[in-house]
């Protein structure tokens, strides 16, 4: 049992490898031709623009004027007052003076029951005027005034859901920069699997769809018991192969700040990772072998050069991976505003799987949490 335990391993390591390159080379490789350039929009469709805001003032402060000046003939922006108790109140109050497109949703804390975001947004929802809608948060920056017109693109007769992009900002410091990376990364998930017309999930920062999808679908019914999910899990149980739209033009980008700290971002992720569970089967199945894959690639690679069993052939397996991953993510990381990360790939895609697994485990027991 012992002269084959190493065989198995290598025969384990090989078996994640090729695991590896599916998704590497089929799944993910499409978005390296994917466009991303910024062309004129030939149709002109009123947008409503909804932001939900729990003591955001001064994050409302910096980023509302941005949005309000966008370069776009038929729009209106909502802003949901959710429950706060800084001075977002006031703050809105003064916007509203010099901004006519301006509309603010008040909704306040019942003492019998605590409301999450999808009660905000759907308050939002019902308060807009307009068909189209287009999702961001308060502490979230457009890249530029072309943001809703380039977004509003992607919307068709068969296109009711159009999945943006939103990076993080680069500050410094390991953190942010694994951060960056692992937004990327999620982003070159969802984004491709939409380009193969299999979407399963989008981020609030930067996501768009129509009023009648919400109401048709019944909103957040469906996982009304859940704090989190407003987003990903609205994508995931609505988005099909027909109607799901991609934009990733960089001037359609929305840019935010990172956490500042550990237990911030273990909170944040947390949160995020405690929805993934409900999924539909086909796309847990996917997410898991992806992150069982890449986490097992590392601890076998590791566990077979400890042992010296073929270190020339096990080292080279591991190349030929880092090579592939070296003609396909330099190009999707320049559309995705991260270039810079590309030179920290061998230890950053170690970090990353470990943290797929590690909170995958931590979101498959998570319970309900409040959303701020």
């Amino acid at each position: 049992m012992e002269i084959l335990l190493p065989y198995l391993l290598f025969a384990l390591f090989q078996v994640c490898f090729v695991v590896q390159l599916y998704f590497l080379v089929y799944r993910q490789g499409i978005l390296k031709w994917a466009n991303s350039n910024s062309s004129p929009s030939n149709q002109i469709l009123p947008v409503s623009v909804i932001i939900c805001a729990r003591n955001e003032a001064q994050n409302l402060q910096e980023n509302l004027p941005l949005i309000l000046a966008q370069n776009y003939a038929d729009f209106e922006v909502i802003v949901v007052n959710d429950c706060s108790v800084d001075d977002s109140a006031h703050v809105l109050d003064q916007f509203k003076n010099s901004y006519k497109n301006l509309k603010v949703v008040t909704v306040t804390e019942h003492k019998r029951f605590k409301t999450g975001k999808k009660f905000a947004l759907t308050m939002g929802i019902k308060a807009a005027k307009n068909e189209y809608l287009l999702l961001t948060d308060a502490d979230c920056k457009p890249a530029s005034d072309q943001w809703i017109e380039l977004m509003q693109a992607g919307f068709s007769q068969e296109k009711e859901i159009v999945l943006g992009y939103s990076p993080y900002r680069k500050t410094g410091g390991f953190l942010n920069t694994f951060i960056r990376f692992e937004t990327v990364k999620t982003a070159i998930s969802y984004l491709s699997a939409a380009l193969h017309n299999k979407p399963y999930m989008g981020v609030g920062r930067n996501l768009a769809y129509t009023k009648t999808l919400f109401f048709r679908s019944k909103g957040f019914a469906a996982h009304l018991h859940l704090l989190s999910g407003d987003d990903d899990l609205f994508i995931n149980q609505n988005a099909t192969a027909i109607n799901t739209a991609i934009q990733i033009s960089p001037e359609a980008q929305t840019f935010s700040e990172t956490k500042k700290g550990l237990a911030a971002y273990y909170r944040q992720k947390r949160r995020h990772m405690g929805v993934g569970k409900y999924y539909k089967a086909k796309n847990r199945t996917l997410i898991t072998l992806d992150a069982l894959s890449g986490f097992l690639f590392y601890i076998f690679l590791t566990v077979l050069l400890i042992f010296k069993f073929e270190p020339w052939i096990v080292t080279g397996i591991f190349i030929f991976r880092l090579m592939v991953q070296c003609f396909f993510y330099p190009a999707i990381f320049r559309k995705l505003d991260a270039k810079d990360l590309v030179w920290w790939f061998p230890i950053l895609d170690l970090f990353y799987y470990v943290y797929l697994n590690v909170f995958g485990v931590v979101g498959s027991v998570t319970k309900n949490l409040k959303w701020k």
